[in-house]
């Protein structure tokens, strides 16, 4: 017999016993769905997770400043006020810099009409929409004027325009930041996020007018650089390094009082983590896959004893040990790759409806698809191979006296 007729005897035999083969299927189905789920999961959260990092800017530089200290309690990073807007101009000179954004905040009450909101309001430049990759949906963002004449203009973040029920009808009006009369003059396109993390929880306004407003003195919380390439991110982290370390007198070997974070380096180590965590719950998750072939060996050593004298009267008409070899092995690799068929389509439809309940889509890998199979017809002929075995060293004889 060829392959075809032993696939064909082997699907008559799975017709013959559905509900037996259904069940020895479940492992392989379960091991197949989890693996694939896990690692579209997985892969879905990465690329979520590198595109929110790359929405806050291209070939992103963040300086921030370092701890205050008081008493014998340090505080977090950022917590001190050692960066200044004069050192956001020098470092714009930096070769290599192609622009930069300090940024100063305060969080205060909103109000436009009958509506008002808590929002941080985040002081800074023109350059912002460059470093911070915004976009407008409508109207204008800052300028150079609105930032040299200290204007009370804002742009407005997505989630803050819908907060204060403001359209696109509403360029031109007014809002009052802390009591403060400021035109509305642009609403930015939403880029997501939620809770802290949500970059379009904002309204942003010219540094002089943040400064005489609501936070008095030149310090910044944060100077944002955007640098002309990806392959000069390193180059002008250091020029930006030194050049602060001589502003801020730091002597060689003393303690920086401020710290720089590389976009770049911090994609690489997300993709490293990420991909380090979907490998081992896709490693956990095939140990059902073990367990499912343990369940077609077991399966199929019924089966040679229950289809003893079949094999028996196969041999005595000239069957060969080879064909009966064959037989078996083939309706184990049928069982584990049905299941593995099935699981596949399982586990693709719940990574859609994971990836579409968290936001990042579905992630279809045809490579972990076809591992998948793979391993599937793997776990069919290596725990397949012994009850065919022992289905093909019966002897005929002993085989035909059988009851």
């Amino acid at each position: 017999m060829n392959a075809l007729d032993l696939v064909g005897l082997a699907l008559s035999r799975l017709r013959t016993s559905r509900l037996r083969a259904a069940l020895t299927m479940l492992g392989v189905i379960i091991g197949v769905a989890s693996v694939v789920a896990l690692v579209a999961v997985g892969q879905g959260a990465t690329r979520g997770i590198t595109t929110q990092l790359q929405s806050l800017g291209t070939n992103l530089l963040t300086v921030n400043p370092g701890q205050a200290t008081t008493g014998f309690t340090r505080g977090g990073l950022g917590s001190a006020s050692t960066l200044t807007l004069e050192d956001a101009a020098a470092i714009a000179a930096v070769p290599g810099v192609a622009a930069v954004a300090p940024e100063i905040t305060s969080q205060q009450i909103v109000v436009a009409g009958g509506q008002n909101t808590t929002t941080s309001i985040i002081g800074t430049t023109a350059d912002y929409a460059t470093v911070r990759n915004e976009t407008m949906w409508v109207g204008t963002f800052l300028t150079p004027a609105s930032d040299a004449y200290k204007l009370n203009v804002a742009v407005l973040g997505a989630t803050t325009a819908d907060d204060l029920g403001l359209g696109a009808s509403s360029i031109g009006t007014d809002i009052a930041i802390a009591g403060i009369p400021f035109r509305v003059i642009g609403i930015m396109q939403p880029k997501g996020g939620a809770g802290f993390l949500n970059q379009d929880d904002e309204i942003l306004i010219p540094v002089g007018a943040a400064q005489d407003h609501f936070v008095s003195g030149d310090s910044v919380r944060t100077i944002g650089v955007s640098v002309a390439s990806a392959k000069q991110m390193t180059s002008v982290q250091a020029a930006i390094t030194t050049l602060l370390e001589t502003r801020h007198a730091i002597p060689v070997g003393g303690t920086d009082d401020f710290t720089i974070n590389n976009q770049t380096q911090l994609l690489g180590a997300v993709s490293s983590v990420s991909t380090l965590l979907t490998v081992l719950l896709a490693g956990i998750a095939s140990i059902s896959l073990v367990v499912g072939g343990i369940g077609i060996m077991n399966i199929m050593l019924v089966s040679v004893r229950e289809r003893t004298r079949e094999i028996g009267i196969r041999k005595a008409i000239g069957a060969r040990s080879r064909d009966i070899l064959l037989q078996f092995l083939i309706e184990a690799l049928t069982l584990s790759l049905l299941g593995g068929v099935v699981g596949i389509v399982i586990g693709l439809l719940v990574s859609a409806g994971i990836g579409q309940y968290a936001g990042w889509g579905f992630v279809f890998s045809p490579v972990t698809v076809i591992v998948a199979a793979g391993f599937s017809a793997v776990v069919g002929v290596v725990f397949g191979v012994w009850p065919a075995r022992q289905a093909a060293r019966l002897d005929p004889i002993a085989a035909l006296r059988y009851e």
